[in-house]
């Protein structure tokens, strides 16, 4: 199967950032995050000028769409210049702890920032959205899978995530071996990145795969399977403040966060498929 490699992507953009010091100083809070009550109705965050001031963030590639579309925004805000590196957890995590740069991490799911956390590379995260994955299939779904129980059938073949990259790939592990399928499912090829399954699964190189809610709805030639028991793996995902930020962008790191919370980054997320976290 043909694979996509991830692309990193920079963009300018406007942000407002907290006090961070160098990477590998910082230290986690009692539980390692903070939880972000707001529900779609926090209040906006006021215009502030930050021209001149830079953040740099990392995000996971499977949410490129809608994390592009908020920074944007907050550019057009503020004024500052933000630089967006996407790719898959494991990559960015390499990055992190080899440059030892960067202001924010967007993870996929909060599991991926326990190497970061065991490194003092998290000084504090709060959690945004839920990360929800799905049984995505052909067009009109040929196979009939209607349980998870069908993944492991010897005429169905998956495309799943490489558990070593990304939480989507250890979700799928994790829902095989609760059914008991690891063994006799028919797994075609495993990618670094969501977005490379759909692309798979649109080709026809697969019948199904695991994937998030949001790479999966509305896309052509492709379907999310109503599968209830999928409910018990939604995942966080978190903002992640770096020990090695910047204490120059300290300024527009908080700023950014708090943008965060507002309805208009919010109402980005849920455009794109992604439910609050009440």
């Amino acid at each position: 199967m043909k694979k996509f490699l991830k692309q990193t992507i920079i963009f300018g953009l406007t942000a407002a950032l907290l006090v961070l010091t160098g990477c590998g100083a910082g230290n986690t809070g009692s539980d390692g995050s903070s939880a972000n009550t707001a529900s779609g109705s926090a209040a906006e965050t006021a215009s502030v000028d930050l021209s001149g001031q830079s953040l740099m963030v990392y995000c996971g590639a499977g949410m490129k769409d809608p994390f592009t579309d908020i920074a944007k925004n907050f550019e057009q805000e503020t004024g500052a210049t933000v630089e967006l590196t996407f790719g898959n957890a494991a990559n960015i995590i390499s990055q992190i702890t080899t440059s030892n740069q960067g202001d924010l991490f967007i993870a996929g799911a909060e599991t991926e920032l326990k190497s970061l956390k065991e490194q003092n590379y998290i000084t504090d995260s709060k959690q945004l959205v839920k990360h929800i994955p799905v049984v995505a299939a052909a067009e009109g779904n040929p196979k009939k899978i209607a349980s998870i129980a069908d993944l492991g059938r010897d005429d169905v073949t998956l495309v799943l995530g490489d558990a070593e990259a990304t939480p989507i790939g250890k979700i799928a592990d994790a829902v095989l071996a609760d059914a008991n399928l690891t063994d006799s499912a028919s797994i075609l090829a495993r990618t670094t990145t969501a977005p490379e399954m759909v692309t798979a699964l649109q080709s026809g190189e697969a019948d199904a795969a695991i994937v998030w809610k949001e790479n999966a709805a509305d896309k052509e030639q492709i379907e999310i399977v109503d599968i209830a028991d999928m409910d018990k793996y939604i995942k966080v995902i978190p903002a992640a403040s770096l020990s090695c930020s910047d204490t120059e962008h300290a300024e527009a790191l908080e700023a950014f966060l708090d943008y965060l919370d507002t309805e208009k980054a919010q109402s980005v997320w849920v455009s794109y498929g992604y439910e609050l976290v009440q």
